[in-house]
């Protein structure tokens, strides 16, 4: 089950401390002040440092791998981000029937209300559709707790409403976060996931080194994320995931390694 109730974590514990001692030396001494500021500002560049850390669990509960029981099963998660896209998702669907691989796929709620029929495609073919905010907003980390929960609330409410199932999990567009965030989560009965390892397929053209980078981190319990959305294009104009796919699924089954969605890991 997700948390019901938010626990804060023991660095957000010694930031408000902090902040209360700054306070209390401020009223006492103020001729301390200098250093006084110099203590807010690195706490504050601390916890913006934590939060611009996608693995990190300084803020919060975090998905990077799947349970052990899940691992001991000799399960993996593929999870696939930023879509539906009506040109790439149909393709990456068709890869994974062929070696028949479940996913999770993180849809950014916008993108699921104008392909709605895409989406409900991916759940009739066995895979996992969850949260992956609205608009996949680049000032995403910047966001307060209101601006967070409407943001997350609106696209559980899309991505229920279209798919028929209520997402269980949320990832953070591009991983990035604040410490706002867990508390949001946990009144939405979100679990927050991020990654064991990543192919930086956005970004990098070369399937080969997409896919090196993906085998490197591929073991028992692995979270591997690859796009559908937002696709960095081959020298050949093809996107990047339908290269790499293939050549990952292999290797799983090879090495007896089971692809399953992060809801099936659950149980």
């Amino acid at each position: 089950m997700p948390e019901t109730h938010w626990h804060s974590t023991p660095l957000i514990r010694a930031s408000l401390a902090l902040h209360f001692l700054v306070i209390a030396a401020l009223i006492a001494d103020r001729a301390h002040w200098p250093w006084v500021v110099a203590l807010v500002v690195a706490d504050h560049l601390l916890v913006v440092g934590v939060g611009l850390w996608p693995r990190s669990r300084w803020l919060g509960a975090n998905w990077t791998q799947l349970p052990a029981a899940a691992a001991a099963r000799g399960e993996i998660a593929l999870t696939i981000d930023d879509g539906p896209d009506p040109l790439v998702t149909p393709q990456v669907l068709s890869v994974l029937d062929r070696y028949g691989c479940r996913a999770t796929f993180f849809c950014i709620g916008q993108q699921a209300a104008r392909h709605p029929d895409l989406c409900r495609e991916i759940v009739r073919r066995g895979h996992a559709i969850e949260n992956h905010s609205q608009r996949h907003s680049h000032g995403f980390s910047l966001l307060g707790p209101r601006a967070l929960m409407r943001e997350l609330e609106l696209s559980q409410e899309s991505l229920t409403r279209i798919c028929g199932q209520r997402p269980l999990f949320f990832r953070a567009p591009a991983g990035v976060r604040n410490m706002f965030l867990q508390p949001v989560l946990v009144r939405l009965g979100l679990r927050l996931a991020s990654w064991s390892a990543r192919g930086f397929d956005t970004r990098i053209g070369d399937a080969e080194r997409v896919k090196h980078r993906l085998l490197r981190g591929m073991r028992p319990g692995a979270i591997l994320l690859l796009h559908d959305g937002h696709a960095a294009r081959t020298a050949q104009g093809a996107p990047v995931i339908l290269d790499a796919l293939p050549a990952i699924l292999e290797a799983a089954a090879a090495a007896g390694l089971r692809a399953v969605t992060l809801r099936e890991a659950l149980a």
